[in-house]
């Protein structure tokens, strides 16, 4: 068999023992004419030149309505997945068809069989090896790719689609054009399957729960599961190209406005931590549920403030936040707002930040380097409901004038500027040194303790 560019199977489909099989229509087959058999339509369907919509026989109150349709999908017994445009011809559907129920009679389930071909859009047809040899892949480069994307190892069995053929094509033909490296595409592949791993694992835990609640008293949510899962898909899929596209972008400029190649990789950034105080000791408190309602409302304010306000948020872990900002005083502004929005939340723990700046190296998405143990550090060492920052940050901040290097200064610049007939510098924050004091695998730092700045009342 052959796959041409678009992944597209065309000849000769192996059959399930290996010897050659039955011509089926392929994944880039045009879409028939008007009158030819729709897949949820009756098997004999009418002539070309028929009035009715595709599918119809030639009585069109013949037609099975939607209701009857998804009954069908529905059922005890496995049936191929949807083919609204045609493309099987009536024998690769049986063979589709019997495929399927060999797979149920080896003890799968049914409706997992038919959402997995639902989502994936194609059928199970290739063995691992099948796959590699089709997409001209070493199985050994095949392997690394798959577990790389988060896939487990299923031996020889035959679980794999057109998909996973072109998803390896692709990988190898970036390889051996020199856009990447085989290490960079095995990066590649390993970032791109752990965040969209997270990104299934919420949306069928959350959102998806959520939705398929029973509509009327009697159903079960496997009878709602698949018509659901058809009519999200599509939209959930564009909406999620839209925001990597914009990420992208947004990403793709911070890149290119970077001063020399060195800062694409090794960035001076400010790194802060949030965590909430007394997590264990909530976990023992809490019912499970609560606890995850706590969490999530955490992370999701955190999100949404660091979002706001220009920073980026590199992970939550639970009880815990990492955020980075290009400007120190976005993210003293970002650690503030937090800790003032938990306070005002009665239900939410006290929160303590550590911020630190400094050179961080960023890999997949994620940041790394000494400033970002030394923010770890300081949030460990905080007080409730305070923020510490590194001297590098400090200075930072009083670089570009967001706060005074002392409140001596701060006066003097008020009193010159008063007798010039000037407006006094606008302070945003204020830095108080502490007691230097040693940290764990960093040597002796001095913390300062950051907080807003209070403006001189005005006459």
């Amino acid at each position: 068999m052959t796959v041409d560019d678009t992944g597209s199977g065309t000849g000769a489909h192996p059959a399930p023992d290996g010897e050659p099989g039955r011509t089926a229509g392929s994944a880039t087959d045009p879409a028939p004419a008007a009158g030819d058999a729709d897949l949820r339509g009756d098997e004999d369907a009418g002539d070309a030149g028929d009035a009715g919509p595709p599918g119809n026989a030639a009585d069109p109150q013949e037609r099975p309505d939607a209701d009857t349709r998804s009954d069908r999908y529905l059922s005890d017994t496995p049936s191929p997945p949807p083919d609204p445009q045609g493309r099987l011809d009536a024998q690769g559907r049986l063979d589709a068809q019997n495929r399927l129920d060999a797979q149920a009679a080896d003890g799968e389930d049914p409706l997992a069989l038919r959402l997995e071909q639902l989502i994936l859009g194609a059928e199970r047809r290739y063995t691992p090896f099948q796959a590699a040899r089709s997409a001209g892949v070493s199985m050994e480069l095949a392997s690394r790719f798959w577990r790389a994307m988060g896939f487990a190892d299923i031996g020889q069995a035959k679980a794999l689609t057109e998909a996973d053929v072109l998803a390896l094509r692709r990988l190898a033909g970036l390889v051996e054009a020199g856009l990447l490296s085989e290490a960079m595409a095995v990066q590649v592949a390993r970032s791109t399957g752990q965040t969209t791993a997270r990104l299934a694992e919420w949306q069928i835990d959350s959102f998806l729960e959520g939705l398929t609640e029973p509509p009327e008293p009697g159903m079960t949510r496997t009878e709602v599961t698949y018509p659901l899962i058809e009519l999200l898909l599509p939209e959930l899929e564009e909406f999620i190209v839209y925001v990597w596209r914009r990420q992208l972008a947004a990403a793709t400029g911070r890149v290119v406005q970077a001063g020399d190649d060195e800062e694409m990789v090794d960035r001076r950034l400010a790194v802060g931590f949030a965590d909430l105080v007394g997590f264990t000791r909530l976990t023992r408190r809490m019912e499970e549920e609560e606890l995850g309602e706590l969490v999530e409302a955490f992370e999701t304010t955190a999100a949404d403030l660091v979002a706001a306000h220009g920073g980026r948020l590199i992970k939550t872990l639970g009880d815990e936040v990492l955020y980075s900002a290009d400007d120190a005083g976005v993210a003293a502004e970002i650690a503030l707002r937090l800790i003032e929005t938990m306070a005002n939340d009665e239900t939410m723990p006290e929160l303590r930040v550590g911020i630190a700046f400094g050179t961080v190296t960023t890999r997949m998405g994620d940041v790394f380097g000494t400033t970002v143990n030394l923010a770890s550090r300081l949030t460990s060492i905080a007080p409730r409901d305070a923020v510490l920052v590194d001297g590098a940050f400090a200075e930072e901040l009083v670089r570009t004038k967001d706060a005074p290097a002392s409140e001596a200064e701060a006066a003097d610049a008020a009193a010159t500027a008063e007798k010039e007939g000037e407006e006094p510098p606008a302070y945003r924050f204020a830095l108080q040194p502490m007691w230097q004091r040693p940290v764990r695998g960093l040597g002796v730092v001095e913390p300062w303790l950051l907080a807003r700045r209070e403006l001189p009342d005005t006459p």
